[in-house]
This record gives C-alpha cells, structure tokens and sequence, in this order.
C-alpha cells in the first residue's frame, strides 16, 4: 500500500514537472515572437521616419505601400517624378484683362529650357465659340499630336468637353478670372488708350475720351453691364445658354466645370500664387516660374495706359445689375475654391513668403492593408 502511494506522488511530481517544462517553452516561444514582433514594428517605424527626413528634402512625396498594422512589411516604391511627364496636354483658356498676357509670357520664356512647347489658339475674327466641327477637331488635334507633347495651349475659347467627342484622354485645363467690374473697366480704356504692350497699335475707340463715369451716366453700351457676362461663359462652354447674360444655369455650369474639370483657376489679384502653385504642380512646365515671374519683370508686362478708377456711384450702379451680381459670385466662388487648395499646397500666401524659391506643404501619404499579402 505504501509502495502504491510512493508510485503515485512519483507520477503526479513528474507530471508536474512536464507540466512546467512545456509552460516554460510555451513562454519562451511567446516571448521570442513579441521580440520579433518589436524588432518588425522598429523596422517599420524607422522606415516611416526615414521617408520623412527624405520628404524634408524633397518637395515631391514618395508613398509608402505595405500592410502596416500586421498587413505586411512596409515597402518604399520608387518617386513619382512629376517632371518626367512628358505626355502632358495643358489648355489655358484665357479670359480677356485678367493679366493673361503676364502670365502666358512666363510659359513661354520657360518652353526652352523645361522643353515643352506653346501654341497660340488663333480663332477668325478673335471668335470665342467654335464650331461643332472645330470642336471636334481640336479635341482630336490636341489628343493626337504626339510630337508636339508636353504642350501648353493658349488662346481665348470656351472651355470645350472633350469627352463629348469619345476622347478618353484630357487635358489639362487652367485658367485665371478678375473682379469683373476691374475687368470690364480695364478692357473699357484699353479699347480707347491701348497698353504698353504693343502702344503703336491703333485701337477700336481711339479718340473716343469718354470716361467709364460718364459712359454710365450717358447709358453707352460700350459700359453696359452685360460686358461683364465673359467669365461665366468662358467656363460654361458651347451651350447656348452659356452665352444668354444672366442664365442662372449658366453660372451653376459655369461652377461645376471650373470644380470638375480646371486643375487650378487663379485669380489676377494674386497671381504670384498661382504660378507658384503650377509650378509645385505641374513642373513639367511651371519649374523655375515664380523665380523667374518676379526677378525678369513679367509681373506687369502688359498694362493699360491710361486708366481712370469708376466712381463710388458709377460702382453702386453696375453692382445693382443681376449680370455683375452673378458674375461676382463666379469670381467669389473662383476665390474660395483657389484659397482652399493653396491652404492644403503652400501652406501660406506669397505676401506672407520671403523667398522666391517655391516648396511644397509638408504631406505625406501611404498605402496599408493591402490584400492579399
């Protein structure tokens, strides 16, 4: 009996023992797999700090792809070289007085030396409408013409929808809008005094000394506020409508168009940013333009040569028309639109900025969870 229990004690210590002995492995192997676990989450988080000094550096963002949060281990994929776009298409629509002049100047200078090319969009009789055909044949022109690319055009048209002619591939829309009063004035005595552009042009009105205050006062249609109804239209397109001043529906077009098909439309008031926001976006073309915008003297390149501000009363005036009205809201909505984005890009505005050289907002982004492993 004595011998039994002997036996027993003897098989319960050694069940303990085993017991413990595969406890201690079963802790052991846990404690290997954490310790691996933290030695993958390091190599993560040094990847991730690695990619931002880089970014530091760098004004264009490498992504990241990995599973990240147990998806897999992080791998860096190679830079998007925004400057090695070379089948790019872009089209300046240019509005009339919105300082396009300026602008379109600065792309050229830089055609040579980024290595893209510029066409003037030349339409008869300085039309702003094209024909249906023409439409197509533009859209197929710009599409097609491989030799040319990159290429930026310019000119003073309607934005024209490509994907209503079956092109799959679009280009890529810009665009700079004025207050439209500023506008209309402008365009007023240029038509009288020309500019400093080309001053032995003889314009229309020459010798016609009228001024705007008066021309208002007398009722002239050279001042009547339907001139101002160019900007809704511009970014409307070739619908009928689009041209009819005051067409509410044309403005609402008008607003979808310039969100869901212009990459960016800038404002003449503080068009330092928008070459500045080109230039971080489109380097293909843009690269060196705000350096070259302020030091080569293309900030004011063409400007009216004589110009006499309205009245506060001719101002009340204009603005009691429905046209300035919806074509102010254009420019409003133009105006909140370009602050959003230049927020997100730059960071701060260029009165705010001492250096001429242009960087981006520091951003990142990644991609994780990618399945399957």
């Amino acid at each position: 009996m004595l011998r039994k229990g002997l036996i027993s004690s003897n098989v319960l210590l050694f069940i303990g023992a085993l017991l413990f002995v595969i406890f201690m492995l079963y802790f052991e192997m846990h404690v290997l797999q954490l310790e691996g676990n933290n030695d993958k989450l390091a190599s993560e988080v040094a990847l991730i700090r690695a990619q931002l000094q880089a970014n530091e550096k760098s004004s264009l963002r490498a992504p990241i792809i990995g599973g990240g949060a147990g998806g897999g281990p992080l791998i860096e994929i190679p830079d998007v070289d925004l400057k090695q776009r070379k089948d790019l298409v872009v089209i300046y629509n240019r509005v009339p007085k919105t300082g396009s002049t300026s602008f379109i100047n600065v792309a050229y200078d830089l055609c040579r030396p980024n290595n893209y090319h510029v066409l003037h969009i030349n339409v008869t009789g300085n039309m702003h409408v094209l024909s249906l055909a023409n439409q197509a044949r533009f859209a197929y022109n710009v599409s097609k013409w491989e030799a040319i690319k990159p290429a930026l055009y310019h000119g003073h048209v309607a934005f024209v929808d490509f994907a209503r002619f079956g092109i799959s591939t679009h280009p890529v829309w810009i665009n700079l809008i004025r207050r439209p009063l500023d506008r209309l004035v402008s365009y007023y005595y240029f038509l009288r005094y020309g500019d400093d552009f080309r001053p032995y042009l003889v314009r229309r009105k020459h010798g016609d000394k009228m001024t705007f205050d008066e021309c208002v006062s007398k009722r002239q249609p050279d001042c009547h506020p339907d001139n101002m109804w160019l900007q809704v239209p511009f970014f409307c397109g070739h619908t009928a409508a689009c041209w009819e001043p005051g067409n509410k529906w044309a403005l609402d077009e008008a607003k979808r168009n310039l969100i869901n098909h212009f990459l960016l439309v800038g404002v003449t008031e503080e068009m330092e940013d928008f070459i500045r926001m080109l230039e971080v976006t489109l380097p293909t073309f843009f690269q060196g333009a705000s350096k070259h915008y302020l030091s080569s003297k293309k900030s004011h390149l063409r400007k009216t040569v004589q110009k006499a501000p309205p009245s506060s009363s001719t101002v009340k005036k204009i603005q009691e028309s429905k046209v300035w009205q919806m074509e102010q809201e254009l420019y409003d909505f133009a105006l909140a639109q370009f602050h959003f984005m230049r927020k997100r890009t730059l960071g701060q505005s260029a009165t705010n900025r001492s250096s001429q050289f242009t960087t981006e907002r520091s951003q990142q982004f990644m991609y994780e969870k990618i399945r399957p492993k």
